[in-house]
Order: structure tokens, then C-alpha cells, then sequence
């Protein structure tokens, strides 16, 4: 059967296994979904020439998977996202774009908990390319790394204080997990800030389902049209 591939283009299996957990409910669609590690990644993609490196081995990855529906980038950021789209036909997601996306159908200006302040700029240069930066409230940095967030005394309570303050100082009235290593705090960030929080390989994952149903792709699959 067709599956839908969630690729997590570091190469930390955590991550992954916190991505399938979060993912798990779209299960229920009835698309089969399979989450891989690119296992030439880095423990965590922390920098632009971190997630540039890892585009070339991500695209042999998503080649080899023959039984493909579509493909999810599940790196904030969307390393690779364009690239993926010239290799394939079928539907391509990055979490960083569907999370934006569904961020502005929930309110009307959203906020990023980064992880470390240079993942900033990669995100404003993503926003500006996407042409929303005017719906941004704020972007904050944790000042944790990848790795640190799979400690929950190291990141929930720096989470929650940060999305508190996208919400009171920045007027941010939706958040976004800058970083698919966050995945298992979304409830309990939900429930602490009182916004919608939108967990960004949720987005994709559930962005990319809808493609597959509805037979949606960047590249038409015929040749016959006018």
C-alpha cells in the first residue's frame, strides 16, 4: 500500500520516535504513514549549513522509498523542500511551511518558540519569502539545543515561559513549535498559555494526507491538458 514518508533529516532517533507519536492520530485516516532518520544527519540541525548539508543525502533517502504517496519534511526549516519537489511529483510538505499555513487559519498573528537564536534568521528569511512576516507577532529563542529538548527540566518551563511571552509582550494570539523536537509539549504548552499551539510535523503531516486524498501535486501528472 502507498505510504506517506515522514522523514526527519537529523539523525537523532528520539526525535523521530516523538514525531511518530505526534503523528500518530492522522494514523486513523487510513493512509499508511512510516517516520525514517537520516541517519547521515546531524544529532540536530541547529544552523543553515547543518540543514543545507543534509538535502543531498534526504533526497537519495526519499528516492530509495519506492512505495511513497508523499513525503513530509519534518525539519523546521524545510531543508531540501524545493529540491524534493524537482525529484518528485508526488506531494512534498515541509513542517515549517504547513505550520505557518495552518497557524493563519487560527488566528492573526502567530508566534515561533525557536531553539537557539540563530535559527531566527533562517525562519524570517523563510517568512519573508512566504510573504507573511506582517502577520509575525514575535520569534524567541529558547536558548536550549536539539538534544536538550527531550529533557522536560530543561525545556517545558522555558516553553511555557516563552510562548507566555509571544503571547503578553508580542500579541502573538497562536504559537508555533519552532522545532519538531517539541512535538510531546504541545498540550501542556496549549493548556499553560491558553492559545492554540500548532505542532509543525502535525501540520504537515495532516497538509500532506489531504494532498494524497485529493490527488493534489506541484507538477500535473498528465500531458494532455490544453
Amino acid at each position: 500500500m502507498k505510504t506517506l514518508i515522514v522523514i526527519n533529516p537529523n539523525s537523532s532517533q528520539a526525535v523521530t520516535d516523538g514525531i511518530d507519536i505526534a503523528i500518530d492520530p492522522l494514523r486513523s485516516f487510513g493512509v499508511p504513514i512510516r517516520c525514517l532518520t537520516l541517519a547521515e544527519g546531524p544529532p540536530g540541525i541547529e544552523s543553515q549549513r547543518q540543514a543545507d548539508l543534509t538535502i543531498a543525502p534526504m533526497l537519495n533517502l526519499a528516492a530509495a522509498q519506492k512505495d511513497a504517496a508523499g513525503f513530509v519534511i519534518a525539519c523546521f526549516g524545510d531543508p531540501g523542500l524545493h529540491a524534493l519537489r524537482d525529484q518528485t511529483g508526488l506531494p512534498v510538505v515541509g513542517i515549517q511551511e504547513a505550520a505557518v499555513m495552518t497557524a493563519l487559519t487560527l488566528g492573526q498573528r502567530f508566534g515561533v518558540i525557536a531553539i537557539l537564536p540563530p535559527s531566527i534568521p533562517r525562519h524570517l528569511r523563510a517568512f519573508g519569502a512566504m510573504g507573511v512576516l506582517y502577520r509575525l507577532a514575535g520569534d524567541r529563542a529558547l536558548g536550549l539545543g536539539v538534544a536538550d529538548l527531550a529533557d522536560p527540566n530543561k525545556s517545558l518551563d522555558a516553553m511555557i515561559a516563552t510562548g507566555k511571552r509571544l503571547r503578553d509582550e508580542d500579541g502573538a494570539n497562536v504559537l508555533i513549535m519552532g522545532c519538531a523536537g517539541m512535538a510531546h509539549y504541545r498540550d501542556p504548552l496549549q493548556h499553560a498559555t491558553g492559545l492554540p499551539v500548532v505542532e509543525p510535523s502535525q501540520a504537515a503531516t495532516s497538509m500532506a494526507l489531504g494532498q494524497i486524498q485529493l490527488g493534489l501535486s506541484h507538477k500535473l501528472q498528465r500531458t494532455d491538458y490544453a
